[in-house]
């Protein structure tokens, strides 16, 4: 099965309350808005970390926030649970609450959330960033964005920006997800910047502090100054490269108010459109049998990519920003795609036959090797 990962400020909706949510959240914190329409539904999302990791999950905060402004739904959230039996907890706690949809947003969600949809029939259930081949139940979906593509921008960014040649990605798993994201970053930054290479950093961790410290030291050590990263909180690595005076491109998040002068751009998911239209599919009572109960995902070529081009900093010049956002409009022309053969592995053998365009199944079924260009080996996974 292909392993879409979850892979993953708050601008509040109205007055927030806490809840208890039965006590669900072991250590973290809930939160839901008041000021919902008369009659309106009410909308769970369970994220895995922090709200204000300037990651992942901040991003989907802030899109529940939008949500419940604009669509005028309650909203119900908890952060920081746990990839374990919390979240049905929380989830229980959420329809407990008069939750009629709810948002599982990482990827350890998956067999927690589709459990809990079959147990509750009334209840829809979406997991973000998941895949499944079985049939689904009528009240149950996945989404997702395809974000290689807007990853290989911040590529170019960063291929533009480099004096040393050398940039540095932090990771997390060596997931399919993760192994496409590097390669896109590193061909992205070969297509301005043939000499850049790409140092890779793994930390076995979505979100561990001293890792990722740790992580960008080495990277240092080894003549980076661009740096980027797959994991889902990014605050710390900021933090780190601002205080060496070197670049960094974003993922998840827009994070260009933490590093002025820093940031050259990154992806950052957009989420709101999207949950919008699913609680309008809801509402509708035309969920069944829609578009989203089944594997959704969105991309550039087909015009409705939850995860877009983040915002340019300064340090990126008209020139270089031109050159990005020609290649954004190539990437979103039809059958588009930045996995064009030919494309080799660090090997030699070849990943994307010459003339070929790698289809989206293929990246999460076949990319088992980095690219060319990048320097690092994958570590084995348990």
């Amino acid at each position: 099965m292909p392993q879409h990962m979850r892979v993953r400020v708050a601008a509040a909706a109205g007055l927030v309350v806490s809840l208890s949510l039965l006590g669900a959240c072991a250590g973290g914190s809930q939160a839901g808005s008041d000021d919902a329409s008369p009659g309106a539904p009410t909308v769970g999302f369970v994220m895995v970390g922090s709200k204000k990791d300037a990651g992942y999950n901040q991003a989907v905060d802030v899109a529940a926030a939008t949500v419940g402004k604009e669509l005028g739904v309650k909203v119900l959230t908890a952060d920081q649970i746990p990839e374990n039996n919390n979240v049905t907890q929380t989830m229980q706690a959420m329809v407990d609450k008069g939750a009629t949809v709810i948002f599982a947003t990482s990827y350890g969600y998956l067999p927690y959330a589709q459990k809990f949809a079959e147990s509750h029939p009334d209840v829809v259930v979406l997991h973000q960033g998941g895949y499944v081949e079985d049939a689904f139940p009528a009240n149950f979906g996945t989404y997702w964005g395809e974000s290689y593509d807007p990853v290989s921008l911040g590529g170019i960014a960063a291929g533009g920006t480099t004096k040393t040649d050398k940039l540095g990605f932090i990771y997390a798993f060596p997931i399919s997800q993760t192994i496409a994201n590097i390669n896109a970053f590193a061909l992205g930054a070969q297509k301005v910047n043939p000499d850049a290479e790409t140092y890779v950093v793994n930390t076995s961790a979505w979100c561990d502090p001293i890792k990722q410290k740790q992580a960008v030291s080495t990277l240092l050590a080894e003549g980076v100054d661009v740096f980027s990263d797959h994991q889902d909180c990014q605050a710390t690595i900021v933090q780190a490269v601002k205080s060496a005076g070197k670049y960094f491109v974003g993922y998840h998040y827009d994070a260009n108010e933490l590093i002025p002068g820093g940031w050259l751009t990154g992806s950052a998911w957009n989420w709101a459109p999207l949950y919008s239209r699913i609680i309008e599919t809801v509402e509708s009572g035309g969920f069944a049998g829609s578009e989203f109960n089944a594997n959704w995902i969105g991309s550039f070529a087909t015009g409705d990519n939850p995860i877009e081009l983040a915002s340019f900093g300064s340090a990126v010049d008209g020139d270089l920003q031109a050159e990005i956002t020609a290649a954004e409009d190539d990437l979103k022309k039809p059958d588009a795609s930045t996995f064009v053969g030919p494309i080799y592995c660090q090997d030699g053998t070849v990943l994307v036959p010459e003339g070929e365009v790698a289809t989206y199944e293929d990246v999460n079924t076949t990319f088992t090797c980095l690219v060319k260009g990048v320097v690092g080996t994958l570590p084995a996974m348990g």
